[in-house]
């Protein structure tokens, strides 16, 4: 892929990451659990009553977490601050790194430390492992049905709220790639804008035209709002979202950075990649499935986008198995 496309897109490590609002966010699941976070009225009495109730604990223990099923893993580092918000000094050595694929009954980690702490954050700890592993198990998938050409996986921003940040490393861990990572950091023109400005079943005089399919109206809306949008935010991409081919002739004579074919068949996305001839960036978005990936793959897209990634994920099946 051209340096110029991997400017569009990223990967996110964890270091990417926000401490402090990931804190925040395992402390909110703590509370839920422990407190009844979210509800109106809240306990009167609260804690984890079902260690509570046990006889006294040994002041240590120990317990793998497990890949009941094969994987790719993610999450491994949000372990020690979950820990941390249960105090008790317990403690986590991971045996994988967030990424790697492994089979049905590796241990990914070791938890040590006080038995009623361990107990207490062994739900929130398996939420989060199991719904960011599930995502980078899914993503993994697409990556490799869609093959190792020149097209890049993309996720997209139907993240769940308040996890879109994790949501993406966790398909940054699985092979994806990230953009679009909030309204802040490009400007994306999609149907409901082109509506709004009233382009939407605009007609391009000429575009059935082979010898004219390359030449827009100069007062065509769309042009004059991509150029408004190069002007307001020079220092973004600026992508339209198009669902038909004659739309593609005003989106390149105003310059718009990436063009997103939305909904088009093999057969129209391989004319439309013709049409726009590398003048703009690529991308094809709707109703590609798992099944349907490796038809796209050989069209000379430069980018894919699914939300599948995550919306259609499910948790993987990893336990907590304390050791004899």
């Amino acid at each position: 892929m051209p340096a110029a496309a991997e400017a569009l897109l990223k990967r996110l490590a964890w270091d990417d990451l926000d401490l402090a609002f990931l804190r925040r966010l395992v402390e909110m699941a703590r509370d839920e659990d422990l407190a009844g976070l979210g509800l109106r009225e809240r306990p009167r009495v609260t804690g984890d009553r079902s260690t509570a109730s046990l006889p006294a604990a040994p002041r240590q223990g120990s317990a793998d977490l497990v890949a009941r099923d094969a994987l790719t893993v993610c999450g491994l580092p949000l372990i020690p601050v979950i820990l941390a918000a249960y105090g008790g000094g317990a403690r986590v050595q991971p045996c994988v790194k967030d990424g790697r694929g492994v089979k049905a009954g590796d241990v990914l980690a070791t938890l040590t430390g006080d038995p009623r702490s361990l107990l207490a954050a062994e739900r929130v700890i398996l939420n989060f492992i199991q719904r960011l592993s599930g995502i980078a198990t899914q993503t993994h998938r697409y990556a490799e049905a869609l093959g190792q050409g020149r097209t890049r996986l993309l996720d997209t921003r139907k993240t769940t709220p308040g996890y879109r940040m994790l949501e993406k490393y966790a398909v940054a861990c699985g092979g994806g790639w990230n953009h679009r990572l909030g309204l802040f950091d490009r400007v994306m023109l999609k149907d409901n804008h082109l509506a709004l400005i009233g382009f939407a079943d605009e007609e391009i005089p000429g575009s059935k035209s082979q010898n004219s399919k390359n030449r827009a109206p100069a007062s065509s809306p769309l042009a004059a709002a991509v150029a408004r949008a190069k002007k307001a935010a020079p220092d973004l991409p600026v992508e339209v979202e198009v669902d038909r081919i004659d739309q593609i002739p005003p989106v390149l004579a105003a310059g718009a950075d990436v063009i997103l074919l939305d909904n088009f068949t093999p057969a129209q996305i391989k004319r439309a990649v013709a049409l726009i001839g590398g003048r703009a960036f690529t991308e094809a978005s709707g109703g590609i499935t798992l099944k349907t990936l490796p038809r796209f793959a050989e069209l000379g897209l430069d980018f894919i986008s699914t939300g599948a990634l995550v919306h259609q994920s499910v948790w993987v099946d990893i336990g907590l198995d304390w050791r004899a």
